[in-house]
């Protein structure tokens, strides 16, 4: 899982994942970094790329389904969206 950044208009991160032999682009809501303590708030980005990393195995599974057809993941990864194929 690579982390290309923040897409200010969706107020996203844009992550790059290999899944079967193609690189697909997913749109992470930062919103779910923020946590219950920082509910209605930006999360900074170091609060964000740490817990990506706590989540690492939960997003990479949400894109894998995505990028394989599947629709019914967990919350909050019911959140990530695919963005493009490369």
């Amino acid at each position: 899982m690579e982390i290309r950044g923040r897409d200010p208009a969706t107020e996203c991160y844009r992550v790059d994942l290999t899944v079967d032999g193609r690189t697909v682009t997913a749109l992470v809501p930062e919103r779910l970094a923020s946590g219950p303590r920082l509910f209605g708030a930006r999360p900074s980005h170091q609060q964000a790329y740490v817990w990506m990393a706590q989540e690492k195995n939960g997003i990479e599974a949400a894109i894998t389904q995505l990028a394989r057809g599947g629709t019914r993941l967990k919350a909050p990864f019911d959140q990530i969206i695919l963005t493009e194929d490369r």
